[in-house]
């Protein structure tokens, strides 16, 4: 249970206050709008995401030590987060 756990606390942090979050905030802000609706399609394009992202993590694993994938990972959001100082 503990990495299903830690799945979901790094997804709900990494989601919360992020553009898909702000863009959702928008679209329900528009009169006459299903907010049911907007759940729904929500809903489904973060899980579609997640779907991509779970079978390209399992096909990349397989040629790329988890250890190493760790390391890209890291190393790509330290230089996002350099990227989006530098050009505000």
């Amino acid at each position: 249970m503990k990495p299903y756990l830690a799945a979901f606390v790094a997804v709900f942090l990494a989601e919360l206050g992020d553009k898909t979050q702000l863009a959702t905030l928008l679209f329900a802000t528009t009169p006459g709008i299903s907010k049911l609706g907007l759940i729904f399609a929500a809903a489904t394009a973060l899980t579609t995401t997640t779907v991509i992202a779970v079978v390209a993590g399992d096909q990349i694993s397989r040629i790329v030590q988890p250890a190493t994938l760790r390391m890209l990972a890291g190393v790509g959001f330290v230089a996002i987060g350099v990227w989006l100082v530098a050009v505000r």
